[in-house]
């Protein structure tokens, strides 16, 4: 990780000082995980790929301002894209609360993931639909969470990056972190497992 660190800040070092090779390599570095993040917090192909392009045009104007001390050029993309993404949903008011969250698990650090809240189905011949349909259900239980805990379970959960990371892309304690994926995955799994009961 230290080593990826310095490989962001030789990029960054590269591209202020003029050299458009490192831009490219920055925006293929990075490009998958922000649309990603764009398009799980948008819900549409089309907006997902506006806003990635903002966060480039907004990377590009202030490469200047990254500082390697306070963390890694991922750490560093992922808090832009974040901010303009809550940006994005105070100008279009498309915030969506979910219903009330009864009953909260504990915050226990090891909160099983999203993949062990799913009904197991068996391998079958049509297993890559079923996957494809599943995906699509997650994605569509990710557009009812509050913006909060889908930020927190997308972060977490589909873009890997641990608590400590989490915690300081959206400026809260790591055990609100914790707190938020738990919640996030509880009400997500509440969810599929109501789709999936009317599906069946």
């Amino acid at each position: 990780m230290v080593e990826d660190a310095q490989v962001g800040a030789l990029l960054v070092r590269r591209c202020i000082a003029g050299d458009t090779g490192a831009w490219e390599e920055i925006v293929q570095r990075y490009h998958r995980r922000i649309y990603n993040i764009c398009y799980r917090f948008a819900g549409s192909a089309d907006d997902a790929q506006d806003l990635t392009q903002e966060v480039f045009i907004k990377m590009y104007r202030t490469l200047n301002t990254y500082d390697l001390e306070k963390g890694a050029l991922m750490t560093w993309v992922t808090t832009m894209t974040r901010n303009l993404l809550v940006d994005h949903f105070r100008r279009t008011k498309q915030d969506r609360m979910t219903d009330s969250l009864d009953a909260a698990p504990s915050d226990h650090e090891d909160a099983a993931p999203l993949s062990e809240r799913i009904e197991d189905k068996a391998l079958t011949p049509d297993f890559g639909v079923q996957s494809r349909e599943t995906r699509e259900l997650v994605h569509r239980g990710l557009q009812k969470l509050s913006p909060e805990l889908r930020e927190a379970v997308i972060l977490r959960d589909l873009q890997d990056m641990d608590y400590k990371d989490i915690a300081a892309v959206l400026k809260v304690p790591e055990g609100t972190v914790k707190s938020r994926i738990n919640r996030g995955r509880a009400e997500l799994a509440r969810l599929l497992q109501r789709t999936y009961r009317q599906v069946m």
